[in-house]
C-alpha cells in the first residue's frame, strides 16, 4: 500500500511554521517612529524582516550548495544533492508563509505581484520536491537571494524614509552589482538552459513557461530599479499611496 503522505510534507509545514514563528517573534521588536505611525507600514515592514532572514539563510546556504555540488551549475535536471533538496523545502515553506500572510493581512491588491510570484516560484520548486528533478535549476535560483539582502535594505531604508542616509547611497550601487551577478545572470543563464525545451510536453517547458514569465517580471522591477534610485526626476510625482510596498 503506497504511503499516504508524501516525506517532503512534513518538511514543508516545518519550514512554513518556522517562518510563521519567526514572524510573531520579529514582530515584537521596536519599530522606527516612521513605520510605527502607518499601519500598512508596519505591516510591511515585518513582513521584510521575514524576507531579509529568508534571504540571509537561502542565499548563503544556495552558495555552499553549489561549492558542495557543482555539477549543479551543469547537469541542472538531474544533479541532486540532500542539502539542495533541503533548501527547496525550506524556501518553499518561505513562499508559502509569505502568500498566506499577504493573504491573511488583507494586502492581496497592493500585493498581488508578489503573489503571482510566490505561485510560479513553488511550481518550480514542486518539481524537484516532489518529482526529485531539476533541484539544480531550483538552487540556481535561489542565488537571486543573495541579491534580496542588499534590495530588502533598500526597501527598508525607503519605508523608514532614510533615503538621504550614507548607507542607502552606498546600498543603492551594491544593490545594482549584485542585481546583475545573482539575479540578471542566473536568470539568463537558466532561461538559456531550459529554451532546448522549447516545443516539448514536458516537465522543462512548464518551467520554460514560469522562467519566462519570471524574467518578464525581473525586467520591469530593473526598469523601476533604475527609474527610482538613478532616474528620481522621471518617478511621477503623484504615486499610488502603498507604491512603496512594490519599489
Amino acid at each position: 500500500m503506497p504511503p499516504l503522505l508524501h516525506p517532503a510534507l512534513p518538511l514543508l509545514l516545518g519550514a512554513t511554521l518556522t517562518f510563521r514563528a519567526l514572524r510573531r517573534a520579529l514582530s515584537r521588536l521596536p519599530l522606527p517612529a516612521h513605520v510605527r505611525a502607518d499601519p500598512l507600514r508596519t505591516w510591511r515592514w515585518h513582513n521584510l524582516l521575514v524576507s531579509f532572514a529568508h534571504s540571509i539563510v537561502s542565499g548563503v546556504w544556495a552558495l555552499l550548495c553549489l561549492w558542495q555540488t557543482p555539477e549543479m551549475l551543469v547537469e541542472i535536471e538531474t544533479a541532486w544533492s540532500l542539502s539542495g533538496y533541503l533548501l527547496a523545502c525550506f524556501s518553499a515553506g518561505y513562499f508559502i508563509h509569505d502568500t498566506v500572510d499577504i493573504v491573511v493581512s488583507r494586502q492581496t491588491r497592493a500585493s498581488w505581484e508578489y503573489l503571482v510570484h510566490h505561485l510560479m516560484a513553488l511550481g518550480a520548486f514542486f518539481s524537484g520536491i516532489f518529482l526529485n528533478s531539476f533541484v539544480g535549476g531550483g538552487v540556481l535560483t535561489l542565488l537571486v537571494e543573495v541579491s534580496n539582502i542588499f534590495l530588502t535594505i533598500r526597501m527598508m531604508m525607503k519605508i523608514n524614509n532614510a533615503q538621504h542616509l550614507l548607507l542607502y547611497r552606498v546600498n543603492k550601487y551594491v544593490n545594482l552589482v549584485m542585481y546583475f551577478v545573482f539575479r540578471l545572470a542566473p536568470q539568463a543563464y537558466l532561461t538559456h538552459f531550459f529554451l532546448r525545451y522549447l516545443g516539448q510536453r514536458t516537465l522543462g517547458t512548464f518551467l520554460l513557461g514560469n522562467l519566462l514569465m519570471l524574467d518578464i517580471m525581473i525586467l520591469i522591477y530593473f526598469s523601476r530599479l533604475l527609474r527610482s534610485d538613478f532616474c528620481p526626476e522621471r518617478v511621477p510625482s503623484q504615486q499610488h499611496k502603498d507604491k512603496f510596498l512594490t519599489e
